[in-house]
């Protein structure tokens, strides 16, 4: 004889069972709530600890003095920390960096995606990725190997560190990122606008610079500014092929420090915790944070833009 089964006993159990996937899918959305909040937390975390840091680094040295100061000499024994040797050292690296990454970035965009071959398209991307995925250690050794020997049999007055070097390291560097978020804008633009513009007896050459690079201007724009923002903040090929120099100056050849090697030289270094020096080191990575931001706030804004407008 097989086993009954009770009416009451399955209604139960199927109330059961459906009372706990209620109460499953009423913690769902809490959970995601608090998964998503890590990273606001996070962030939050970061900027208390670099406030308070940074506000402790003020109490000792003027404000005016470190953003308005052109030499920083933080073990000497009246030790000076001005900002703009680094800021200069910084802007003038993601400069040439951007140089490099925004023609050749944008050229090799209009290529896959407006005259390469499927075949071909599927070549370039992944090598492309592979070029985004070589860790920086590996570019800054390059940068001081490889590349700063080539630059020094051109230019003689070339100092071994220098800040032209990596820089055009960090374009390199940046050039996967540039064209890849580039072409996917491109790649974005309707086929109809093609098509309507090559059926009134425009090349393909007059398409592309007339109407799919201006339809596409917000992300190219976008990936402008994301390139920036990834120069500003590099750490390890400027720590490697730059120097350690402090210099304020715009000469390209001289060995110079940005804001990112010098944190690295405090945090590595000897300086002991609570000292001016320490201290010194939150008050630019405050600043760096502050650069960063204003580059992704202004690659948000310039996209919105230019979103609207076409």
């Amino acid at each position: 004889m097989g086993k009954t089964v009770n009416v009451q006993q399955l209604i139960a159990e199927k109330k059961s069972s459906r009372n706990f996937l209620s109460v499953f899918e009423k913690l769902i959305p809490k959970l995601l709530l608090l998964i998503a909040t890590v990273s606001i937390l996070t962030t939050i975390g970061i900027l208390f600890t670099l406030l308070t840091e940074t506000f402790e680094f003020f109490r000792r040295v003027p404000l005016l003095d470190f953003f308005t100061g052109t030499v920083l000499r933080p073990l000497s024994q009246e030790p000076q920390f001005g900002v703009l040797p680094l800021i200069m050292g910084t802007l003038l690296s993601s400069i040439i960096a951007m140089f490099v990454a925004i023609p050749i970035g944008l050229m090799t965009a209009v290529y896959l995606s407006e005259y390469a071959s499927e075949r071909i398209r599927k070549t370039l991307k992944p090598l492309l990725e592979v070029l985004a995925g070589i860790p920086t250690i590996v570019y800054g050794f390059f940068a001081f190997t490889f590349v700063t020997p080539i630059l020094r049999s051109f230019i003689p007055g070339l100092e071994l560190t220098n800040i032209l070097s990596p820089g055009i390291v960090m374009g390199i560097m940046i050039i996967p990122m540039v064209a890849s978020l580039s072409e996917d804008a491109m790649s974005s633009v309707p086929n109809s606008m093609r098509e309507g513009a090559l059926a009134l007896g425009s090349t393909k050459l007059e398409v592309t610079s007339r109407v799919i690079i201006p339809a596409a201007t917000s992300g190219i724009i976008a990936s402008f500014v994301l390139g920036i923002s990834r120069a500003i903040g590099e750490t390890m090929i400027v720590t490697i092929a730059s120097g350690s120099s402090k210099n304020f100056t715009f000469d390209i050849t001289q060995s110079m420090q940005t804001m990112t090697a010098y944190i690295v030289e405090v945090s590595s270094g000897d300086a002991p915790a609570g000292s001016t020096i320490y201290y010194s080191l939150y008050a630019v990575a405050m600043t760096l944070f502050v650069f960063t931001l204003v580059m992704n706030l202004l690659a948000q804004y310039i996209s919105r833009k230019y979103r609207e407008e076409y």
